[in-house]
């Protein structure tokens, strides 16, 4: 597996298929690439795609020091320049959501769209808020009951169970000053504020039960194209692979465009 150095840092990725535009996957808290697999082995068969591992995640270095959001975009800006990619587009889930806006918010001359997979929300009301805040002391004084709660309850009734196991574990297993750091990343990030220096096309597909208001999502990115699965919870890029894909596809072919070599594959 591939691995690149930023300050020192070596992160993990995985490049693959070819075509324009390229698509980069940046995964959610406490995840890892695989979180995007469904997405990279469908779409690697028309476009680049590569698929990375954020700092404390996966099989990247996991360096002492705050987490954030603009930090772990740096980061992936560093990887799309190191490889050579141009006008790349961005799909983050969850926490990885933020990234990709963030991305196109100070990297808009390498980013030709975002798409974000219900993401992490924007501007956590204050209960919300609270709960975040729990989440990360617990998680800091060594109590791990309350983020396999909050995991847990990012998943539908109906969600298979197997597959809730899997993320649970993948989730769970993630260091500690990696879930607390990812949980205050989220609550520091100004959302609103990047957004609205966010110039490129954007999609947001939410889950059944959205962590953010569809109302104000139009508010805060104008034009912003909406899509939502049906029967999957928020890892709905795992649990409805095909209407994520599909909505992934419109988008590119309708707001971002492709390359001629790549539609004519497609006919």
């Amino acid at each position: 597996m591939p691995r690149f150095m930023h300050n020192g840092i070596a992160l993990a990725y995985e490049d693959r298929g070819s075509g324009k535009p390229a698509i980069i996957f940046i995964h959610g808290w406490t995840c890892d690439r695989s979180f995007f697999a469904p997405q990279a082995e469908y779409f690697e068969r028309r476009h680049r795609v590569v698929s990375v591992d954020l700092r404390g995640h996966g099989h990247s270095d996991n360096p002492q020091g705050k987490h954030s959001v603009e930090l772990y975009a740096e980061d992936v800006a560093h990887l799309i320049s190191h490889l050579g990619l141009a006008k790349v587009v961005a799909v983050g889930h969850s926490l990885g959501a933020l990234v990709a806006l963030q991305l196109a918010a100070a990297h808009a001359d390498d980013i030709a769209g975002v798409v974000m997979v219900e993401s992490a929300p924007f501007a956590p009301p204050a209960e919300l808020r609270a709960l975040f805040e729990q989440v990360a002391s617990n998680i800091e004084a060594g109590d791990d009951s309350l983020r396999q709660q909050l995991i847990a309850g990012l998943f539908l009734p109906s969600s298979n169970r197997e597959l809730v196991e899997r993320v649970l574990h993948v989730m769970m297993s993630a260091p500690r000053d990696v879930a607390a750091g990812g949980v205050r990343a989220i609550l520091d990030f100004n959302a609103p504020s990047a957004a609205a220096r966010c110039t490129v096309p954007s999609l947001h597909i939410s889950a059944a039960r959205p962590l953010n208001p569809v109302n104000l999502m139009t508010e805060w990115l104008p034009g912003l194209v909406q899509g939502q699965t049906v029967g999957a919870g928020h890892f709905n890029q795992l649990e409805a692979p095909e209407q994520v894909n599909g909505m992934l596809e419109g988008f590119l072919r309708h707001y971002v465009g492709e390359t001629e070599g790549a539609l004519s594959e497609k006919a």
